[in-house]
């Protein structure tokens, strides 16, 4: 009797990425260990439109493709071109899980129409701990994990929302507050993104983390997110710098 093939990956994990040369292999060599053995499609998009990073890939079967610099447009892309039915997005300074993507289908079959992970922050600075605990209580208590939570969604509920709002910064609040307003249910698994501290590290973690809640609140305040990012530089790279 023969096995019939499964049309669409198990996962689509979409990566958007800009001047990440250095880490690019890493970063997808990690999601396939992540996913051994499970049908995970590998989507990386670039923000560059010369493909900087594209060209420094060199591993096998991944889709690659550019689009406008911007999470939430090369996010978008990515979704568009993913052939999944789950999809997952991925920083490419966060590191998944074990078991993540069993545990993301699990909580999407029993309900969630957004999924993300606990966060813990790749540092041994004390703050920094504090920093990633605040966000757990506040992705658990208030159902908005941001972004380097590696979002978790099925293909249909992400586009009948449309998708991330095409935003420079908070595109990640604004589409869990969606999922929200239309009824849908957050969850936030105990399993631990982590993520890359050289934000903090570049900026003064005191200093980054001020000017993280003070953003939050002036979302929520109604300031426009364009006017936001003028104060959200882009996020550093030290040279030769492996997100791994």
């Amino acid at each position: 009797m023969n096995t019939p093939c499964r049309l669409r990956p198990f996962f689509s994990v979409v990566i958007p990425v800009l001047a990440e040369e250095a880490a690019i292999d890493a970063v997808v060599d990690h999601a396939r260990v992540v996913g051994y053995g499970l049908d995970v499609e590998i989507v990386v998009v670039d923000g560059d439109p010369a493909g900087g990073t594209l060209r420094a890939l060199s591993r096998p079967g991944v889709t690659g493709l550019t689009a406008p610099a911007g999470r939430a447009s090369q996010q978008n892309a990515g979704a568009a071109a993913a052939r999944g039915e789950n999809l997952l997005f991925l920083h490419a300074d966060t590191r998944l899980p074990a078991g993540a993507f069993q545990d993301a289908a699990a909580a999407l079959a029993a309900g969630a129409t957004l999924g993300a992970f606990s966060l813990a922050i790749r540092s041994g600075h004390p703050w920094l701990r504090l920093v990633a605990a605040g966000a757990n209580l506040r992705s658990r208590f208030f159902f908005l994990p941001y972004g380097d939570q590696a979002f978790f969604t099925r293909r249909e509920a992400f586009f009948a929302l449309g998708g991330f709002p095409d935003i420079p910064v908070m595109e990640d609040v604004a589409y869990a507050r969606a999922v929200a307003r239309a009824g849908g249910r957050v969850a936030v698994l105990p399993g631990r993104a982590v993520t890359s501290a050289r934000r903090y590290e570049a900026e003064g973690v005191f200093r980054a983390t001020a000017r993280n809640l003070a953003l939050l609140a002036l979302y929520g305040l109604g300031v426009s997110p364009r006017r936001l990012a003028r104060h959200y530089p882009p996020s550093p790279r030290r040279p030769g710098e492996r997100a791994g």
